[in-house]
């Protein structure tokens, strides 16, 4: 059984022989570090969601302050009315 990718950072990397060992031969070192690598990979997900949120958020906002001034550009056209 191999370690998963999450526990081959540089945070673990003085005691990686450790982590290793334990994780092989530990069930309750196994399961912390499962859940470890499970929650870095959900905010890893989460931040690619955030930077496409922003994304299109930016968009959005962009897109509504042109069509305001196209709003007042037409008011001022037509203010005959």
């Amino acid at each position: 059984m191999d370690l998963p990718e999450e526990l081959h950072s540089m945070k673990f990397a003085e005691c990686f022989e450790s982590v290793k060992m334990l994780y092989l031969s530990d069930d309750y070192f196994k399961i912390i570090c499962d859940e470890y690598c499970l929650r870095k990979k959900m905010a890893e997900n989460y931040k690619i969601k955030l930077k496409k949120h922003l994304r299109r958020r930016a968009v959005f906002e962009n897109l509504s302050k042109e069509l305001e001034e196209e709003i007042l550009i037409y008011i001022i056209r037509n203010e005959q009315f």
